[in-house]
Parts: structure tokens; C-alpha cells; sequence
């Protein structure tokens, strides 16, 4: 059997605190770990040709660091345990392409803190130049003095104090494992073939469509839905995604992970593939010419602890594809609790474009 490469949420999201600049009013966290670059599986005999990090790698690293500084606020604060805030919302912009072979430094900054509501600001970069480290893994707390450069990352993150349903109304249209039950219950979640390494119809071509990979974090389902969407205008289509853990993640504080934590999966988890699979359904499959994330917002619609992902529990990620055009396109996804739980939505708006052939001006 094959080496399993794949690194779990701890590893991926392993952060160390940087000692703090007595000028600025910010705390510093450096990421330890290579972050994922899609297609290094593809390309392992060969120079990959898009060497940048998947973007859920920064994303869901710098709402981590958010939430451990929200952590250190109430613990200065002597809050209990059961009166902390839960991560409510991700509001963030990529800037700069991310690298492999250096770590992420995110300085995170308050900018209004409540007992019941809060928000804090991050940014963040990368060095200049590769790691210290010849491996460029396992980042030393040395590379932080490496020359920064631009900024890749920036967000706003929102934390929320805990509530019931106000008079016990809580509504939410029917979960997926109604509307598409005669498809997932076809067969048990983990018989589905994994989620493509590039879902880019014509990298499938290249390397098939059953490879695992090294996708960091959960194990990750694609349902079949060809014979659903067959015929359907693009807006009307949708792609089920269902995963779950790779390594149980703690969610009672233990080695400074809660429920924020496992807020954090999900979002990570619907950033993969959805504006290549956006490409697909536009036409672009076996044309592709640039898909990146410009905007990505992550809200939850329920208390933190609800986002708890318990071991081999199947979560359900539905796409949609609601609007594209002036080279972008929209991904929405709704993220089902295997309760049939409307947890949360992702918004993202990116790039997706087709390979143009450049036009040369006569001699």
C-alpha cells in the first residue's frame, strides 16, 4: 500500500507564536508546515508548472491565528469556557500568489472586542526567499527574520457569542439527504471516488479521476451528479461533495483546539475545487487558462459547537454556480451537518477563464 502523505488539520494548521513587537499592537503567528501545492501528486516526476499553495491553506491559517488571539483576550479575562465567543464569520481577500517552500507569518489585530461580539483584523505574508530549512518543511522560528515580502493575504473574522433560537424559530429549506436522497443513498459515502486532484476535466484525462492524493486534512467524496445536471443551464446545476476527518480533532480545548477549530475545516474544505469545477460547467474543462480566488467569505448560521465534526461523520458540501461573467464566476456552497444541519454558506468569487490563444501583431 502506497505512503498516505496526507498531513492532518493539526499538522497543517500548526502555529507557533512569534515574540511580539513592542511597537504594534498585533500578535504574530508563523505557520511550521509546507502548505499543499494542487497537482504536486500529478507532477511528481516532473517540474510541477503551477507551484503556488492552495488557498484554503492561508485562509483557514489566518482565521486560526485569529481565533488564538481571541482565546488569549478571554483567558486574560478569566471568561469560562462556556461564555467564549464562537468564530462567526471570514471575510477575506487573496492578493499575492502563496508559496510552498515558506511559511505564512499572520498578524492578527483587534479592532472591536464585546462580550458578545467581536472582530479582529489579519494579514498575511510570506519571505521573500524559500526556507532556511533545505527540506523547506518544517519551517524554523528563524525564517521569520527572512526579508518579507508582499502581502498575500488579508481578512476580517468576526466572533459571536452563543445563542438559542429566539422563540425556537429556526427554518432552512430541505437538506440535500432529502432532495437528493435517491443518489446518496446509492451507496455508503465512502464508495464514492475521491474528489479529483485538479477537477479540470482534462488534468482527469491525464491521471484519471480516482487518485486519492495528498489533499491535507479530510477525506473527500465527489457524488456523481452528471445525471442530474445533464441538460440543466449552469445556475441550475449542483456538485455534492460529502468528507469527513482525516484524524479526530479535539474540540474541548485540548492542545488549544475547540469548536473554532473545526469552523475553521469547513471553511478550509469548501475552498477545494470549486472555481475549477465552476471551469467544467462553462466549458472550460479542456481549455482552462486561470482559476484563482479573489474573494471568499465564510458565514456560519449556527452556534460554533454545531460545527463539530465527530469521527467518521460524513459533512455535505453543495454547489452551485449562480452567476459568471467578465472573467469571473460565483461559487456558493452550503455546508449540511449529517443531521441535515444548514451549518453554514460560502461565498467565493475568483477568476475562471478559458485558454486564449495570444494574438501576435504582424512584423
Amino acid at each position: 500500500m502506497a505512503e498516505d502523505k496526507r498531513l492532518t488539520f493539526q499538522e497543517t494548521f500548526h502555529l507557533i507564536k512569534l515574540p511580539a513587537d513592542p511597537s504594534r499592537n498585533v500578535d504574530r503567528y508563523m505557520s511550521t508546515r509546507a502548505a499543499y501545492v494542487p497537482g504536486v501528486e500529478i507532477f511528481s516526476s516532473m517540474a510541477v508548472p503551477n507551484k503556488a499553495a492552495f488557498g484554503g491553506v492561508v485562509y483557514g491559517q489566518a482565521a486560526l491565528a485569529t481565533c488564538r488571539a481571541m482565546r488569549e483576550i478571554e483567558d486574560k479575562k478569566k471568561i469560562k469556557p462556556s461564555e467564549r465567543l464562537g468564530l462567526h464569520t471570514i471575510h477575506g481577500y487573496f492578493t499575492a500568489v502563496g508559496m510552498g517552500d515558506r511559511p505564512f507569518i499572520h498578524e492578527v489585530a483587534p479592532t472591536a472586542v464585546t462580550r458578545a461580539f467581536t472582530t479582529m483584523s489579519v494579514t498575511a505574508f510570506q519571505p521573500s526567499t524559500p526556507s532556511s530549512n533545505p527540506e523547506k518543511d518544517h519551517f524554523p522560528i528563524e525564517d521569520a527574520s527572512l526579508p518579507p515580502g508582499p502581502t498575500s493575504f488579508t481578512a476580517m473574522c468576526s466572533f459571536k457569542a452563543s445563542e438559542p433560537h429566539s422563540k425556537g424559530v429556526s427554518i432552512q429549506e430541505p437538506p440535500p439527504q432529502i432532495r437528493f436522497a435517491s443518489i446518496l443513498n446509492s451507496r455508503p459515502p465512502q464508495d464514492w471516488p475521491p474528489s479529483p486532484i485538479i477537477d479540470i476535466e482534462g488534468y482527469m484525462d491525464l491521471d484519471g479521476a480516482d487518485q486519492v492524493g495528498q489533499f491535507p486534512v479530510v477525506d473527500m467524496k465527489k457524488v456523481d451528479m452528471r445525471a442530474f445536471n445533464k441538460d440543466k443551464p449552469v445556475h441550475e446545476r449542483v456538485e455534492l461533495v460529502l468528507y469527513r476527518l482525516l484524524r479526530p480533532l479535539p474540540a474541548d480545548g485540548t492542545d488549544g483546539y475547540d469548536a473554532n477549530a473545526h469552523v475553521v475545516a469547513h471553511a478550509f474544505t469548501a475552498d477545494r475545487n470549486g472555481l475549477l469545477t465552476a471551469g467544467n460547467h462553462l466549458g472550460f474543462g479542456h481549455s482552462f487558462g486561470r482559476a484563482a480566488t479573489l474573494s471568499y467569505s465564510f458565514v456560519m448560521h449556527v452556534n460554533a459547537d454545531e460545527a463539530v465534526i465527530r469521527e467518521d461523520e460524513w459533512w455535505i458540501q453543495e454547489m452551485t454556480f449562480p452567476r459568471a461573467g467578465a472573467g469571473r464566476g460565483i461559487v456558493e456552497s452550503k455546508i449540511w451537518s449529517p443531521d441535515g444541519v444548514h451549518v453554514a454558506t460560502e461565498y467565493q468569487d475568483g477568476l475562471i477563464r478559458g485558454y486564449e490563444e495570444r494574438k501576435r501583431g504582424k512584423l
